[in-house]
């Protein structure tokens, strides 16, 4: 069944993008300085610093319980399959880059963390290309070759995480 749903929502979703706007660059900023580019492509999105990785592209907030439930199941993973994925987390409840920083030390988050002021048009460029509305947490996943796999509102529990790193790592 789990396989079921994966293919019609990865259906759904390679439709979705191939009616995207034509390439697009955008650059972002994680907390600890580091600059990440972002290559719009017509299957998906095509970040150098994370090539052959799979990207959980995650996007967050603060004050949000399922997305305070969620970090636990990144860290973990993080760990499991370090090398093989990146986690990108970026806060979509205003706090800036510093509280953000703060934030991310406070919970003991490992994996990268970028405020909404440091990701400049890119959180609306995925909007658009997602129709997402704004719900959080927004999960988009991105396979090694740059395509958008998956992408779903509302949280996703570990196992979950670990099924779709499963099936993209084949």
């Amino acid at each position: 069944m789990k396989k079921i749903l994966f293919l019609i929502a990865s259906v759904f979703i390679i439709l979705n993008v191939a009616q995207a706007k034509p390439t697009e660059n955008y650059t972002f900023t994680d907390t600890s300085g580091k600059i990440f580019h972002a290559q719009g492509t017509k299957d998906g999105l095509i970040i150098p610093e994370a090539k052959g990785k799979i990207i959980f592209l995650e996007f967050f907030g603060h004050k949000c319980p399922p997305c305070i439930t969620s970090i636990p199941h990144y860290k973990n993973l993080q760990k499991k399959y370090n090398g093989k994925i990146q986690i990108i987390a970026i806060e979509v409840q205003g706090l800036d880059n510093n509280q953000v920083k703060t934030f991310a030390a406070q919970k003991g988050i490992n994996y990268t963390t970028v405020s909404q002021d440091k990701a400049g048009d890119f959180v609306n460029y995925i909007a658009s290309r997602a129709n997402w509305s704004g719900a959080i947490p927004y999960l988009v996943v991105i396979d090694k070759k740059g395509v958008v796999q998956f992408m779903q509102a509302g949280s996703m529990g570990e196992a979950g995480l670990e099924t779709i790193i499963k099936e993209l790592s084949k």
